[in-house]
């Protein structure tokens, strides 16, 4: 934690103050410990972080967490309570109680709770989130939670397109066991295959023809054949909290020309990007760079092309630092990232194709293991 404590340091504080659930990924972060009521952590420099939490979870918290563990009446709960009702003063009591402030608090922290840290001493907020940047390294552990969610990815695409390969197909359209092959029937064998992996997925993209035009639309209805098929999975493990993040663009049989023509381009930008990332480059400069292609090409990147950042960090959240888009700062070693170029168009349809990796001093280590055949 040390660059933690250097926050705390730069800001003036004495302690970092978390008061959340383990659904907060910087609290997941810093305790490893899953909570779905919230508990206070304070991290003063060069300490454990402390974590307050009921009597029911203290022999759970210290078996599963780093933190040092204080139940709450061991914080003082009891004594503060005879004269003090309000929940909140109560919180800021124990805090004050472990730590005089000033407080470093992250943007999120509930107001009530700040309002009555600040009788005791002063408040500073970390407006930048700093404390997430500082998640967007990841250490070899984290890597290997990471990639153990990708092999569930993986895993349920197999399955995805195996059923769309061995359909039947009947005027167009793509059949399975005597009824139509649609959306919700692949991703629900898909979540049958994540949780066989212990991890769960929410929002699966099954997009079919001009579904894939829109980037985001989990897609319903029949599959079809000779249709782009946008298949994108970002499961959670669930043991550790960490993700992972694949799509792949299919079609049974083969496409309409200027559909395999955007596929290619694609998969070339994919290709091309994969071997610009390394330390020291900027999510910016990779993101211009396939927005350039695309441009020289033909794609414009306006209200339909290339429409997205080319990327972002994956770890406790799906969506994380670093960013691959016209903002984004230096990549450094230990990130975990997607590379997603993809294109779009209401009258054709879209294509997108997304691998995950990790940027390295010379280059971008692949923790994807699949294939990019688009015909199936």
């Amino acid at each position: 934690m040390d660059s933690l404590d250097d926050l705390i340091q730069g800001t003036g504080a004495a302690a970092y103050c978390l008061y959340a659930s383990s659904e907060n990924a910087d609290m997941r972060h810093m305790s490893r410990f899953v909570t779905h009521d919230p508990v206070t952590i304070i991290k003063k420099i060069d300490c454990s972080p402390v974590m307050i939490v009921p009597q029911m979870e203290a022999d759970r918290a210290v078996r599963e967490s780093p933190a040092h563990i204080l139940t709450r009446q061991q914080a003082g709960y009891l004594e503060i309570f005879e004269h003090e009702k309000d929940p909140w003063k109560i919180q800021a009591a124990m805090i004050y109680r472990l730590s005089n402030g000033p407080y470093l608090v992250p943007p999120d922290y509930p107001i009530a709770l700040a309002r009555a840290l600040e009788q005791y001493n002063k408040v500073i907020v970390d407006a930048d989130s700093r404390l997430s940047a500082h998640r967007a390294k990841k250490t070899p552990e984290e890597i290997s939670w990471i990639t153990r969610a990708q092999r569930a990815a993986e895993a349920a695409m197999d399955v995805a397109v195996s059923l769309i390969k061995n359909a039947e197909i009947r005027s167009g359209v793509l059949w399975h066991d005597e009824t139509p092959l649609t959306s919700d029937l692949v991703r629900y064998e898909m979540n049958k295959i994540m949780l066989a992996h212990d991890c769960t997925a929410q929002d699966t993209i099954v997009a079919c023809g001009q579904e894939t035009a829109m980037p985001h639309c989990t897609g319903h209805g029949e599959l079809r054949a000779h249709e782009p098929i946008v298949i994108d999975v970002f499961p959670c493990d669930n043991k550790t909290g960490y993700h992972a993040d694949m799509t792949r663009t299919v079609s049974r049989g083969e496409p309409s020309g200027k559909v395999m023509e955007l596929y290619l381009t694609v998969k070339d930008a994919l290709l091309m990007s994969e071997a610009m990332v390394q330390e020291g480059k900027t999510g910016a400069e990779c993101y211009i760079a396939v927005r350039d292609f695309f441009a020289e090409l033909g794609y414009r990147s306006d209200t339909e092309g290339f429409v997205h950042s080319l990327g972002h960090g994956v770890g406790l959240e799906i969506h994380e630092n670093p960013s691959l888009s016209g903002i984004g700062g230096e990549l450094a070693i230990g990130n975990v990232i997607t590379l997603e170029p993809g294109l779009y168009y209401r009258e054709i349809g879209g294509v997108r194709i997304e691998n995950l990796g990790v940027v390295t001093k010379t280059g971008f280590s692949k923790i994807t293991n699949y294939p990019l055949e688009m015909i199936v």
